[in-house]
């Protein structure tokens, strides 16, 4: 699909993306944190949505990881992105796996207004922080979704800590991920999310964190810390949920 004059891109974002592309499949490269933590992603949409059998839009897919993996549960997958050479290698890997994804060259402004309330499920994980609006992004996945569908949003809240932990800690410390990938300025607040989220009619029915442990190497969901890295499953009801800027509240759809 052709982009549109709607299209929401930081074109810098797309080059140091495409930059990367080729190791985006490499479970040791710049993208292993993507890698370790997708059963964790998985594992929250799975708490909330069974995945086969519906059609699913993952806003951001880059070079694939999410969607294959929601296909490999079922789901009838459409991954869309804005760079051309991480959709060239998921197309690759889908032919080397087996795997049936539909990726497709749009933006998620433009899916909107061709395919609205078409979804059972939108993702859009790691993808906020990257573009200039987020809250239209919010807008379009909030138009796309169907009446009872399921929307998941994950990023990275912006505070002291996250820039300590998720920029300076990540990125030039540890090297989990390539220097520059994230800009302090474009993190989102939970109570940022909150209000876009709220604004077009989307209600906030759970939240986790997403905490590193640096001497383990391992990463965990934790519902009680979301002062980092954190995901979000909302609806599309009207509702006064809020995003709790460090703590998750617990709730009937969420596992004791």
């Amino acid at each position: 699909m052709a982009q549109s004059q709607h299209d929401n891109v930081d074109h810098a974002e797309i080059a140091k993306f495409d930059a990367l592309a080729s190791r985006w499949w490499d479970r040791e490269g710049d993208f292993k944190p993507l890698h370790d933590i997708n059963p964790l992603r998985l594992g929250f949409i799975d708490r909330h949505v069974a995945l086969a059998g519906k059609r699913v839009l993952d806003v951001g897919c880059g070079g694939g990881i999410l969607s294959e993996a929601m296909a490999q549960r079922g789901a009838d997958v459409v991954g869309i992105d804005l760079g051309e050479a991480p959709l060239a290698v998921a197309r690759l890997h889908q032919q080397e796996s087996g795997v049936e994804v539909d990726y497709r060259h749009a933006s998620v402004e433009s899916m909107a207004e061709a395919h609205p309330g078409e979804f059972d499920v939108v993702t859009c994980l790691e993808m906020l922080e990257h573009v200039p609006d987020p809250g239209a992004v919010v807008k379009a996945c909030a138009k796309l979704v169907k009446p009872g569908g399921h929307l998941f949003f994950s990023t990275i809240n912006r505070n002291p800590k996250s820039y300590v932990f998720a920029i300076i800690g990540a990125e030039y410390v540890l090297r989990l991920l390539p220097r520059g990938t994230h800009d302090y300025h474009k993190l989102i607040r939970p109570s940022e999310l909150s209000a876009w989220c709220r604004e077009h009619g989307l209600r906030l029915r759970d939240q986790t964190g997403l905490t590193y442990n640096p001497f383990t190497r391992h990463y965990r969901l934790d519902p009680h810390d979301v002062s980092v890295n954190y995901m979000v499953h909302v609806t599309p009801q009207w509702g006064d949920g809020e995003i709790n800027e460090t703590d998750a509240p617990r709730n009937a759809e969420t596992p004791a």
